[in-house]
Parts: C-alpha cells; sequence; structure tokens
C-alpha cells in the first residue's frame, strides 16, 4: 500500500498537517510505503498582502489551537505569487539522496516560523544547504535545472488529474486497487481509518487467494 502526500512549502495547512503524516509514517512503518510530492500553487491562490496573510494566520492557528502565530514576514508583494523556489529547492534534494522530510521540513520552518523569504532562490538554497549539508551552489544548480523542473511540473499534474486543488491532499492507493483520497484534512484520524480499511482489505484478499487460488479462469 501506498500514500502520497501533496504538500507546497508555504502552505499554512500543510505545516499543521505535518504531525499527522509524522503519526501515520510511525504507526505504519514497514506496512504502509509513504513519499511526499510538491503540488504548486497558483499565483492568486497567495495572499495579496500581509495584512491578509495573517489575517489566514490567524484563522487556521485559531482551528487548530496552536500556541503560535506563523510569521508572514515571507511575503513580497512584488513577486506577485511566485515562490516556486522553494519547492524546486525542496525537490532538488531528491537529487543528492535526500527522500525523507528533513528539507523541506526546514524551508517551511525559516518561512513560517521565522518570516525569511524563501521565495527568493538564493535564500531558499541557503537554508536548503544548510540542512542537508551539500554546497549551495551543487543545490542551486539542481534546483534551477530542467529535470527538477519538469519532476515539480509532473507532480503538480498529477495532483490536478485527481480533481482536487488544497494542500496538503493525501491519495490511498493499495495493491488491489482501492484509492482514496482525502483533501485538505490535517488531522490523522481519518487518514488512519482509510489506511486501517484498506489494510484489512487487502489482508482479506490475500488470506482467500491461499485458501482458494486465483480465480477461475473461465
Amino acid at each position: 500500500m501506498k500514500v502520497t502526500y501533496f504538500i507546497e512549502i508555504l502552505s499554512s495547512w500543510c505545516h499543521w498537517a505535518e504531525p499527522a503524516w509524522a503519526e501515520v509514517k510511525n504507526r505504519y512503518a514497514g506496512r504502509v510505503q509513504f513519499e511526499w510530492r510538491v503540488a504548486l500553487m497558483n499565483p492568486g491562490d497567495f495572499p495579496v498582502s500581509r495584512d491578509q496573510c495573517d489575517w489566514f494566520y490567524r484563522r487556521s492557528g485559531t482551528l487548530t489551537r496552536s500556541p503560535y502565530l506563523l510569521h508572514s514576514g515571507w511575503f513580497e508583494a512584488s513577486r506577485k505569487g511566485d515562490y516556486t523556489a522553494a519547492n524546486f529547492v525542496a525537490e532538488a534534494g531528491r537529487d543528492f539522496g535526500v527522500e525523507d522530510d528533513r528539507l523541506r521540513l526546514a524551508l517551511a520552518h525559516a518561512a513560517l516560523r521565522e518570516g525569511r523569504t524563501i521565495g527568493d532562490m538564493a535564500v531558499a538554497v541557503e537554508v536548503g544547504a544548510a540542512a542537508i549539508g551539500v554546497k549551495p551552489a551543487d543545490l542551486r544548480s539542481r534546483a534551477e535545472s530542467a529535470e527538477v523542473r519538469a519532476r515539480v511540473d509532473a507532480s503538480t499534474k498529477q495532483f490536478h488529474a485527481h480533481q482536487i486543488s488544497q494542500r496538503p491532499s493525501w491519495i490511498l492507493e493499495s495493491g488491489i486497487g482501492d484509492k482514496v483520497v482525502i483533501s485538505g484534512l490535517w488531522v490523522p484520524g481519518p487518514l488512519c481509518a482509510a489506511i486501517d480499511a484498506m489494510l484489512a482489505d487487502a489482508a482479506g484478499y490475500a488470506t482467500h487467494k491461499a485458501h482458494f487460488g486465483g480465480p477461475p479462469a473461465g
């Protein structure tokens, strides 16, 4: 079974969903394959001012009962919603063997907790290189490569193919062809319930096959 977690580095709801991601990975370690993929937001999806951004942060912080307010210092009006750099840096980490969460979490922390302007490629690279211990020039070269852009474009296209628009979103797929799409939720309960049900069904199929073999040919 596989769970794909679609994220955007600057998504505040992805930030709030990280404890759920960590919990389900720990609970189902060794039984479920987990991976994250970038799903870029459109420029129009971003706030148009720091005041608007702070309003959204107060709303999500209240709903999540957070003891802290997210930092809107990353916002730059001059970018007009173009914040792709950090996502390219996060994806570029794979070219250095980084398939876990530490690089993208470092980027998100720098922006959402410290207010660093990771929409600037130089800043994103500085944060990312420090997080994974590579040379900034090497990381930037990969982040700006056609290969990395193509991978991000492909994962974003895959995200939209499910006809969803919220980050985080979760795609759960089992070996017997079942699929569950959970879009926008940030707590572990629905994920765990769906995973348990899918694992149980897959186990049931395996038990039946062990006793009766495959279906008759005709």
